[in-house]
């Protein structure tokens, strides 16, 4: 690797590397450690293309949930099986992993900035900004930028665009697959929202059983399947769809409407 070798996005991947060793080293207690990260379904990651990839999942914290996926990728790609035992697999991390995140969460402040350099694909909400409900067109350039990372590596996205619980799943996801094409790989997590604040930086509970669940990837018609199709299938594969709220325990359910009285954003 040429040490000036860049990204599509103009990252300098050397630069990229010893980011995600850092942040790796300084956050691996938090899933193994102050908390416990169950892990399920990890050998699928090893079987997947190098790039065209797509996981979709469920989203309970801003940053935690991301950094998160970056342990179990690498730790799965290095040869661990549902663990991230040792942290030496982010030696040699995968560096075209990308995730696509709200462009105004990622300019506040330093770390958001920092985190946006291992990987931000950042976008325009259309339907929310600085807090206020915004009706906007989806930006095409936005579109092509989730396409260009899908073109390179990996790409983690959350398809509700919130931390909210069974909030609906935005269209834009399935216009992506349908257009892109790419393997699609389910993920559902659990124990963040109780481990940390909102923003997933800090420890607000330890000892929390966190899980981290990997799906098979969909199988899906991209030519005949509808959006509207694709957007009920990505319901039930990250467990968003409202028949999931009968199988959740009923202290859990009444922090869920808690929540939602709420507006994160």
């Amino acid at each position: 690797m040429g040490l000036l070798k860049k990204n599509p996005f103009g990252h300098i991947l050397i630069v990229k590397k010893w980011l995600i060793r850092i942040l790796g080293a300084m956050t691996h207690r938090r899933f193994r450690g102050f908390n416990e990260l169950q892990i399920e379904g990890s050998e699928i990651i090893k079987t997947l293309p190098d790039k065209n990839v797509l996981f979709i999942s469920n989203h309970q914290t801003y940053f935690a949930d991301v950094v998160s996926m970056f342990h179990v990728f690498n730790a799965s790609l290095s040869g661990r099986v549902d663990s991230i035992k040792n942290v030496g697999y982010l030696w040699n991390p995968k560096l075209n992993i990308y995730y696509v995140a709200a462009k105004e969460t990622m300019k506040a402040g330093l770390l958001p900035k920092i985190l946006a350099y291992v990987g931000s694909v950042s976008i325009e909400r259309t339907w929310r900004s600085e807090g206020q409900d915004v009706k906007r067109q989806v930006k095409m350039s936005d579109i092509s930028s989730i396409g260009k990372a899908l073109d390179d590596g990996w790409v983690i996205t959350f398809p509700q665009g919130t931390t909210t619980p069974f909030k609906p799943i935005r269209k834009g996801t399935a216009h992506i697959i349908k257009r892109y094409k790419p393997v699609v790989v389910p993920i559902v997590i659990d124990g963040f929202r109780r481990s940390f604040d909102k923003k997933g930086l800090r420890i607000k509970k330890k000892n929390i059983l966190q899980t981290f669940e990997i799906k098979e990837p969909l199988e899906i018609d991209y030519d005949n399947e509808t959006t509207e199709e694709i957007v009920k299938r990505i319901e039930y594969a990250i467990e968003q769809h409202p028949s999931f709220l009968k199988v959740i325990p009923q202290k859990e359910l009444e922090d869920l409407e808690e929540l939602n009285k709420k507006r994160e954003w």
